[in-house]
């Protein structure tokens, strides 16, 4: 297949023909199926996005997308679908995780999107002015990253942290000084619920003597993010009857929901994952450690067998 590609030089211009090989029509297939596939995805996002500046300015990026593939099928000569999958897979993720989320990984990717535009401009110029949309793109997305959840990451952190850090110390205590799950669980709820409770209350008083018009919602994300922590690290004690396999299941759980968290707010707020990650695993677990030798040391010392 023979083509023109048109460059520009001092005395003006003049075309080159080059033969297409099979590096360039994959290269070439590639990108018409991404722009299919996100011209589906921004006009399935804009369906769910209850803004609607937001929703219209989804459904544009998703029709300049349109235009893209158009161009590039015109060029490889074949019709390409688009890849069902990844538009399942990003619309579930924006109804699960918000659309912020997901708006902050369509932003990469339009990024990723420009790289591959910089290196098929040698063959096709036109390319240069997709690459320079998907930079708009970019701006376009990060101006709508501004979803209530972000809004409150700071009182979710502060959630979580703590009842990452004290239940997984306290559970770990209360693993070598009581016998019982039963116990060890009923003990684990008193402490973790009160905590929620006292937890939401101080952010609430702290919000609002800093004159914070919504100290109510904070509190509320607060002791939220608490208590849910609380029933994921205490229900391998509800379920199961030994306690160090009670333990294990539950700082595994307490790992896997500081990966889970980090990754999403790492994505969301373009931060470091891995300091955020090995940060608050090091400190759960290191306290999870010490009150585990505490509990059995004050058990010893006081005698007690419950």
């Amino acid at each position: 297949m023979v083509l023109l590609c048109q460059k520009k030089v001092k005395t003006g211009y003049h075309y080159k023909t080059f033969k297409m090989d099979s590096k360039v029509k994959k290269l070439l297939l590639a990108v018409q199926q991404t722009e299919e596939t996100e011209h589906l995805i921004y006009l399935r996002l804009a369906d769910q996005c209850k803004d609607k500046n937001n929703a219209d300015v989804l459904r544009k990026i998703g029709m300049e997308e349109k235009g893209h593939a158009i161009f590039w099928q015109k060029k490889s000569g074949e019709e390409v679908k688009p890849d069902m999958w990844r538009v399942f897979r990003t619309v579930w993720l924006a109804r699960l995780l918000g659309l912020s989320f997901v708006l902050k990984l369509m932003e990469k990717r339009e990024g990723t999107g420009s790289k591959i535009y910089a290196q098929i401009a040698e063959y096709y110029p036109e390319a240069k002015k997709f690459s320079e949309e998907e930079h708009i793109h970019e701006k376009k997305l990060l101006a709508m990253l501004d979803e209530e959840g972000l809004q409150f990451v700071g009182s979710i952190v502060l959630g979580l942290n703590d009842a990452l850090v004290e239940l997984t110390g306290a559970l770990a205590g209360f693993t070598l000084a009581l016998s019982d799950n039963k116990i060890i669980s009923l003990v684990g709820l008193v402490t973790g619920i009160s905590a929620a409770l006292s937890m939401a209350a101080s952010d609430y008083l702290s919000s609002k003597a800093e004159g914070d018009a919504q100290a109510k919602k904070s509190a509320v994300y607060t002791g939220l993010a608490y208590l849910v922590t609380v029933v994921l690290l205490i229900m391998p004690f509800l379920l199961l009857t030994s306690k160090f396999l009670a333990l294990g299941i539950t700082l595994a759980t307490a790992v896997l929901i500081i990966f889970c968290f980090n990754y999403y707010i790492s994505t969301a707020k373009d931060l470091n994952f891995k300091a955020r990650f090995f940060e608050m695993t090091f400190i759960s677990l290191g306290v999870a450690t010490f009150s585990f030798f505490v509990g059995y040391a004050l058990k010893m010392v006081l005698g007690v067998d419950i």
